[in-house]
């Protein structure tokens, strides 16, 4: 049954309108109010016991003045009237210092309330308990090597409203859910590690469509494979990117280099080269805040305007960067709807939403079959990039040597090192199967949820920096 939702404003219009009209009484060229209510919980299960089990609410406004190149900022966790006007004074007074940016912090406090087609809210902890012991049962089902089990969830409920001296007046309300297995595994290999999760911008009816056992035999089969992995080669082959497990590559080595703020201070490979030919004719890059369900999907960003499709690059040639409203505004266009901020408590700035390939038209298998030697990535790991240049280094979770047209032997230790652009002119085949992965992105000091995905595809060479001899 549909949850009925809060109708009462964070703040009521009339304040906003007095707390923006605060903001500008010393001059300005615009104000902003984002407020917003937070409430969380979490659980985990660490070998068995419930290490902890939580909840938390958070409420709060953060008052933006813009007068000329300087942003002023305060924020409090005070909603009422008097709380505002104080902050918006604060923000005006230091927007009219120069100088560039600073943030005034006025104090803390707490409130709240929830929505979804179930509000994880209104489940019994104890229902959420039992989700992490099957999970764990499942782990541990699937082979007596798994020696260690963790099992986490969480669940948030975000409302914001966004008020500006330019007319907009918006809300949005964001239910997220999440739960994820790690799994070690202890053999003559010595330990290994299998990690899955699982994240949806939805409420609890995300578990009556996805099990929680085959997230944890997932995360158990990554562990126990790795048992039997040999070392990784070294040096440049080709390597196929599994569906969905690739996407994080390209939210990172080419995804931050198309954010404006990185643009505009010049410090892009992608700086200059709208409307050239900047990868592969199959590459079409797409950054998409409207897709349901997805971790990086809301209806509007966190300066009010509107989640939009964005395509970045669109057969090999890059058609568009990512827009906050600052940037935007410098450049007499509107936002692109990517101007995200980690709370209340911080300025917003350019931030992918759920960055993606498109998919292709070849079978996956074909894909396969059709390389006579390389390396199969089921699953990327962490990485750094430097935004600047492009160049990367990525680990992988699952990886497989490609034998004759065939995946054979598990691989471990194998870390993928290239550089962005070059790896999307590499691109020479991309199938069918499209995945999304959820993820955290985290920047500036600031963490935000991100969906990232492809189909399968084949990267013509890359460098394999492995382990053996």
């Amino acid at each position: 049954m549909p949850v009925v939702v809060d109708s009462a404003p964070l703040i009521e219009a009339a304040v906003l309108e007095r707390v923006l009209a605060t903001s500008l009484a010393g001059g300005g060229d615009m104000a902003e109010v984002f407020a917003e209510d937070r409430q969380t919980s979490s659980a985990m299960l660490d070998d068995k016991k419930v290490e902890e089990l939580s909840s938390g609410r958070e409420r709060g406004a953060g008052i933006r003045v813009v007068i000329g190149e300087t942003t002023g900022y305060a924020h409090t966790a005070d909603l009422s009237e008097a709380g505002l006007l104080a902050a918006a004074e604060a923000a005006s007074a230091v927007a009219r210092q120069g100088g560039g940016t600073r943030i005034v912090a006025l104090g803390a406090r707490q409130a709240a309330s929830p929505r979804a087609e179930i509000l994880p809210s209104e489940v019994a902890k104890s229902a959420k308990l039992e989700l992490l012991a099957r999970a764990d049962d499942a782990a541990r089902s699937a082979g007596g090597a798994i020696t260690q089990v963790s099992v986490g969830y969480g669940d948030s409920r975000r409302r914001v409203l966004i008020a500006t001296s330019e007319g907009v007046l918006a809300e949005d309300d964001q239910v997220r859910t999440r739960f994820n297995v790690s799994c070690v595994a202890t053999g003559d290999a010595g330990m290994q590690t299998g990690y899955e999760s699982l994240a949806r911008t939805e409420g609890f009816e995300v578990f009556g469509k996805s099990g929680v056992e085959e997230i944890a035999r997932a995360a158990a089969g990554r562990a126990l494979t790795k048992l039997s992995a040999r070392p990784a080669p070294s040096g440049e082959v080709p390597v196929v990117l599994a569906g969905g497990s690739g996407g994080i590559l390209f939210h990172e080595a080419c995804g931050h280099g198309l954010e404006a703020d990185h643009i505009v201070k010049d410090s892009s490979v992608y700086v200059g080269q709208v409307g050239e030919l900047v990868a592969s004719p199959l590459v079409t890059l797409v950054d998409d805040g409207t897709v349901a369900g997805e971790w990086g999907n809301y209806a509007i960003d966190d300066e009010g305007r509107p989640a939009a499709r964005n395509v970045l690059i669109e057969n090999g040639v890059l058609t568009d960067y990512m827009w906050d409203y600052l940037r935007a505004r410098k450049e007499g266009r509107l936002s692109s709807g990517n101007g995200r901020r980690q709370s209340y408590q911080h300025l917003p700035m350019v931030r992918m939403t759920n960055t993606f390939l498109l998919a292709g038209d070849e079978d996956p298998d074909e894909v396969i079959a059709q390389t006579p030697h390389g390396v199969y990535v089921a699953k990327l790991g962490g990485g750094q990039v430097n935004t600047a240049t492009g160049d990367f280094v990525f680990g992988t979770s699952e990886a497989y040597l490609i034998e004759d047209g065939r995946i054979t032997e598990p691989l471990r230790d194998a870390n993928l090192i290239g550089n962005g652009p070059e790896v999307l002119r590499r691109i020479d085949v991309v199938a069918t199967d499209f995945a999304m992965m959820p993820g955290t992105c985290g920047k500036d000091g600031q963490s935000v949820p991100v969906g990232c995905g492809q189909a399968t595809l084949r990267i013509t060479g890359i460098t394999i920096g492995g382990t053996a001899a």
